[in-house]
């Protein structure tokens, strides 16, 4: 199962970054951003199976293949943001990694737009007038 590699992977790495942190807090740094860069690769890999289930559904549902895009792409800012903010975390810079997700939510924002916007005519198509 790949989940048991990956936790069994999190916590050597975690038993390795607390007795490597007392002497040298960069190596401990580095360790930790490594073996989360590494789950991050692990699993967009797994990625490309769900996208193209969701391209399928989109197609058979005649969903515009421009709205699936946007929304995969909000999706990935979402989750890089956050796995950003959290290495930033990691190495106790909070306020960066707020920035980072404030950063992320207004990138969102800004792609959702055109979708807000057909929701919003549909909905004033369907009230009467």
């Amino acid at each position: 199962m790949e989940i048991l590699q990956i936790v069994g992977i999190a916590l050597l790495a975690t038993i390795l970054i607390l007795v490597i942190r007392e002497q040298k807090p960069m190596f401990a740094f580095l360790l930790s951003a490594f073996v989360g860069i590494g789950i991050f690769l692990a699993m967009i890999g797994k990625i490309g199976s769900v996208v193209a289930v969701l391209e399928q559904l989109a197609d058979r549902s005649g969903i515009p293949s421009v709205y699936l895009k946007t929304m995969l792409k909000i999706i990935g800012i979402a989750y890089i943001a956050e796995f950003g903010a959290q290495i930033i975390r990691d190495a106790g810079l909070e306020s960066v990694a707020s920035k980072v997700e404030f950063a992320g939510k207004m990138l969102i924002l800004v792609m959702a737009i055109p979708i807000i916007s057909v929701i919003i005519e549909t909905v004033l198509n369907l009230l009467p007038a």
